[in-house]
């Protein structure tokens, strides 16, 4: 059931950009899709949600029912819908989560400015909202969204460009720059992207100590026929019954070498993920027959 009932008036339609606007099911829908960047700065978010407030009949909500602090606020992370980075995090009161899920903008309240903040409107750095999650404490939430430019006031894509370490003689420092994503929290086959790119930089560089994953990016022949050798390796697990680990390393091999492709041709993780992204909601044959000759 819908948290929020229709608005009497339609905001204003949009257009999507990029990928289509669908996400694993939430406990919280976003109402509608987010403008696009183009038009996103001429939309009145407050008004838009303002009506959504003041003229309308609500069906139950269960946003009273979230353990707000004692200024009516909640803890409010946003999350990468695609590479699953943490971005920021911030603090939303009732109103800002309501008009987060009306009109698919990240929007916050500031505890500085004492009033709404919808992330974007002065830089124009936006984020699309598609879903919004709970905790189990329901004390928290995460915004899972597509950011419109970086998501820090400093311009690096995160927030969370730094990592504290314990040295050797027991101090703890931090490591990170906000012009670099070297320290930035990264799942698995993203941090092997950023790994990946760090080899071939690392190969321009006169003397320096070769790698294997420079040796591919050099040799586009050799790299698609390791492709071609690990793809079979991998089918072999099942034809020749090799069992559970022999298909988990083998498609670990096929996963790394068709991500070395990917870098070869200038193509990013993120653009293969929105890809899938859009197929969820897509029969598989139906998307085959849709396909340009």
């Amino acid at each position: 059931m819908a948290l929020v009932a229709p608005l009497s008036r339609p905001c204003p339609s949009y257009s999507s950009a990029g990928h289509a606007w669908m996400a694993p099911s939430p406990l919280l829908n976003v109402h509608r899709p987010p403008p696009t960047a183009s038009n996103a700065r001429r939309v009145s978010v407050r008004a838009c949600a303002a009506q959504g407030r003041n003229g309308t009949a609500h069906q139950p909500s269960v946003l009273p029912s979230l353990k707000w602090d004692s200024k009516g606020l909640v803890t409010a992370i946003v999350q990468h819908v695609e590479t699953g980075e943490v971005l920021m995090q911030a603090f939303a009161d009732e109103a800002a989560v309501l008009e987060t899920l009306e009109t698919g903008l990240a929007t916050f309240y500031s505890r500085s400015r004492k009033g709404r903040w919808c992330k974007g409107e002065t830089s124009g750095h936006f984020i699309k909202v598609l879903s919004v999650h709970l905790d189990c404490d329901r004390d928290s939430l995460i915004y899972v969204g597509d950011p419109i430019g970086p998501a820090c006031h400093t311009n690096a894509p995160t927030c969370y460009f730094t990592t504290l370490k314990r040295e050797e003689d027991g101090k703890v420092r931090e490591a990170g720059t906000h012009t670099s994503r070297a320290e930035s929290p990264l799942p698995t086959l993203f941090a092997l992207e950023r790994i990946i790119a760090d080899r071939r930089a690392q190969a321009a560089v006169e003397g320096a100590k070769p790698s294997w994953t420079a040796k591919l990016l050099s040799n586009p022949e050799l790299l698609c026929s390791k492709i071609r050798e690990e793809a079979g390796e991998l089918c072999a697990t099942w034809e020749e019954d090799e069992g559970r680990e022999r298909t988990v390393s083998e498609a670990a091999d096929l996963l790394y070498h068709a991500m070395v492709f990917l870098n070869h041709q200038g193509v990013s993780l993120e653009e293969v993920s929105a890809t899938l992204r859009q197929r969820f909601a897509i029969s598989g044959l139906v998307e085959k027959a849709a396909r340009k000759k």
